[in-house]
């Protein structure tokens, strides 16, 4: 089947090729070409990681624990069980945002730009809050914002307040998950694990009754992950919670048989997480990122308590951050994929720099679904995958073949990203729209989306399989570029046409040549005609104008450099927004090449080229 699709490729490649040529904006194949097949993208394949191996007393201590046996009677069968204490201190290895800390020290939890006082918080959760401030609030992520605004003696009343208020509305653990924000399994085990790792900013006042309730709250939750991990909303939540067991296991008394049985369930949920080439199920840079932040922060609980973490730990933890680097552009922030937003080079440096992973970016992510083209001072991103799964998606997005450009710092075409942080800035009411193909720069058919977007983060029906093919080429007219052309059949049950999109990326990266295809799938053509438009929203400061013959535009960046898009149709430039490092929105444009096309097909050239 692979060969059958790597001949019909090649036969289309070479037709799209001549067509495009016609239209004077795609020059004809060059002399030398070389490639390979890259597989259908249909699902991503499930990395595969052992437990640690055990010795037979371990393997019993690990079985009699997941049996429902006490931890204390496996662990000291012939004596009380030891009282609750914190056993380390915690070096917290991913430091905060000071000013995030310094909002809290204001009466303030500063999310994505939005000010919720904390004294109106219903930490009950009866009353819900936007989604990124209800995550915030119970996964207790903002202790480490706090620590980073000022000493420990400033700060740590500060904790214990919002701490006493969070403990008096939420006394005991439901029997379930799902009774409330505070009791999702993504929640609880973060907060078991954020409380544990800045345990003295909680436990250092002088009330012993309120020290005693927070040690009983972190015994209670670790208590409560033990019977309800295996209900988490996702794998990522369910890696979440076997985190918070892990590190209970390492920083409680009596906490071996947790630990062992910790460690198994955790190895076991992240090789389900990720796939072989180290990309999370949910196609997503921020489920990427947090993955290895659960990982960085419980290795820092294994080394306060001088052990050493499983070695496929390390092993995932060095296979997730390569992936995750293939998403910097050349400023060293994120690309906008999957609901993300464009994070910034610092909080990303800060997170690969505690990771201790030292290497480079995966040019071509298969499984994970990104291809990645460097050219000098260039770098192109291309989504050439489906979208995630539905039961995987988080803020799943319809953003089959759409692609990232930036140059020498400067972001030239992006994605308006911002999804999965709608609720702060950016209203919750623009969440499904952020996530539309409309909010990507790639082609749309009749304003509907490639892939369905439902809500809370969900997906539905629409492109099942992309093919795509990556080459180098060489030749005369073209002294060296990469070539990336990939198809989807999101439109192909409605409108009976194939989205095929060819990029090709010049070595000297001042060059990107393009063009969409519209292909009758089946090779029979529908009569009539659909509406089409092929967005290309420009980065932050970049300003446009329209040329006089209204097919094309110049580009003036804010470094003062010039570039110029010419297609073979009328462009118009519209307003689109874009969400930024800290996940703000900030106003930007797009230039969009729109019209009618025949159900026979079509095709659209188009030339982004730096000038002077």
């Amino acid at each position: 089947m692979s060969e059958a699709m790597g001949q019909s490729r090649d036969q289309s490649g070479a037709d799209s090729d001549d067509s495009a040529s016609h239209a004077g904006l795609i020059e004809p194949r060059a002399h030398a070409e070389s490639g390979e097949l890259i597989e259908p993208g249909r699902a991503l394949a499930l990395a595969d990681f052992a437990p640690p191996s055990l010795g037979a007393g371990e393997r019993l201590l690990r079985m009699a624990y997941r049996l429902g046996v006490p931890g204390s009677t496996l662990a000291a069968p012939f004596r009380k069980p030891a009282k609750i204490r914190l056993l380390a201190t915690v070096l917290n290895p991913l430091p905060g945002h000071k000013m995030a800390g310094t909002a809290i020290r204001a009466g303030h939890f500063l999310v994505h730009g939005i000010k919720a006082p904390i004294a109106q918080i219903d930490f009950a959760g009866a009353a819900r809050m936007a989604p990124p401030l209800e995550r915030a609030v119970h996964s207790f992520s903002w202790l480490a914002d706090l620590e980073a605004s000022a000493a420990r003696e400033q700060v740590a009343p500060v904790a214990e307040r919002i701490l006493a208020a969070w403990l008096a509305a939420n006394p005991s653990p439901p029997a379930r998950p799902g009774k409330g924000p505070a009791w999702t399994v993504a929640n609880a085990g973060m907060r078991e694990l954020n409380w544990l790792v800045h345990a003295p900013l909680i436990l250092s006042g002088n009330d012993k009754a309120q020290r005693g309730r927070v040690l009983a709250a972190m015994n209670d939750t670790a208590r409560w992950l033990d019977k309800n991990v295996g209900r988490a909303e996702d794998l990522l939540a369910e890696v979440a919670g076997w985190c918070g067991i892990v590190a209970a296991g390492l920083l409680l008394p009596d906490g071996k048989p947790r630990r062992l049985f910790g460690e198994a369930g955790l190895i076991k949920a992240l090789g389900e997480l990720v796939g072989d080439d180290g990309g999370v199920l949910s196609r997503s840079p921020l489920g990427q990122m947090e993955a290895i932040a659960l990982i960085v922060r419980l290795r820092a609980c294994y080394s306060a308590v001088r052990r050493s973490p499983p070695a496929a730990l390390e092993a995932i933890l060095a296979l997730l951050v390569p992936p995750l680097l293939a998403l910097t552009h050349s400023d060293g922030s994120l690309g906008s994929w999957q609901g993300g937003w464009a994070v910034d080079a610092a909080d990303l440096s800060a997170l690969i720099s505690a990771s201790g992973v030292r290497t480079r970016p995966l040019r071509d992510v298969r499984q994970w679904g990104y291809q990645r083209v460097v050219a000098q001072k260039s770098i192109l991103q291309f989504d050439a995958a489906p979208p995630p799964l539905a039961k995987h998606a988080r803020s799943g997005c319809a953003s089959t073949l759409a692609f990232e450009l930036s140059h020498h710092g400067q972001r030239l075409v992006v994605n308006c990203g911002g999804a999965a942080c709608a609720g702060g800035i950016i209203p919750v009411r623009l969440e499904q729209g952020l996530r539309a193909t409309a909010a990507h720069s790639t082609l749309v058919l009749d304003d509907v989306n490639s892939t369905a977007i439902l809500i809370n983060g969900r997906i539905g029906s629409g492109v099942s399989e992309v093919e795509v093919d990556r080459r180098t080429i060489a030749g005369e007219k073209l002294s060296g570029a990469t070539r990336l052309e990939g198809s989807h059949n999101g439109y192909v049950a409605r409108y009976g046409l194939t989205h095929r999109r060819i990029l090709i990326l010049r070595d000297e990266g001042t060059e990107l040549r393009g063009e969409d295809l519209l292909v009758p799938a089946g090779g029979k053509a529908k009569s009539g005609k659909v509406a089409f438009a092929i967005r290309f929203h420009l980065g932050p400061g970049v300003t446009a104008r329209v040329s006089e013959d209204g097919q094309g535009a110049g580009l003036a960046l804010p470094d003062g450099s010039y570039w110029q898009f010419r297609a073979g149709g009328q462009v118009t430039v519209e307003e689109s927004i874009w969400a930024d490092g800290q996940g703000r929105p900030q106003p930007i444009q797009q230039l969009v090449l729109q019209g009618l096309v025949s159900r026979g097909g079509g095709n659209f050239a188009w030339l982004l080229k730096k000038m002077g």
